[in-house]
């Protein structure tokens, strides 16, 4: 089911389960998994996109592999919070998805993730193509990494 909010998605979930944050780009799909307390968000795989059947496939294989028990999209509002094609994208990624699963799925701002995930690469002294090779499942860290420090919190 596709939680909007996320107090609904957090109420979703069963106790003591890893989650699955994605960061969604045209080309790729980063991912991210948390520890089952749900304290810290792993950077894990960028996904290198073909067609939603294979990417959805590698997506339910790392769902299975790691016991995950929700997966959080990164939402990629505009700056002034409005939704552009890109959220509609995402919103319809999750609705395919949540097809395949019984998984509940939310959504996590995502604006700046990406910036932050590159600011972090360069302070590591990360090459440029290292920094290609990761910044996806980075970024998604910091957006799984966002919605951990928030679900604390309720």
């Amino acid at each position: 089911m596709i939680h909007d909010a996320i107090e609904d998605f957090a109420a979703a979930l069963q106790p003591m389960s890893a989650l699955m944050g994605l960061d969604l780009g045209e080309k790729t799909i980063g991912v991210a998994v948390s520890d089952r307390m749900r304290g810290v968000a792993s950077p894990l795989e960028t996904v290198r996109r073909k067609k939603f059947t294979l990417d959805s496939a590698r997506l339910i294989e790392i769902v299975t592999d790691r016991e995950i028990g929700g997966i959080l999209l990164g939402l990629p509002k505009n700056m002034d919070g409005s939704e552009g094609p890109r959220c509609q994208s995402t919103r319809a990624f999750a609705r395919n998805l949540s097809r395949l699963t019984d998984l509940p799925i939310g959504f996590w701002d995502e604006r700046l993730s990406t910036v932050a995930a590159e600011k972090a690469l360069l302070e590591a002294d990360t090459t440029r193509k290292r920094r290609g090779q990761v910044i996806d499942h980075v970024a998604a860290s910091y957006i799984l990494q966002g919605a951990l420090d928030r679900l604390r919190f309720l």
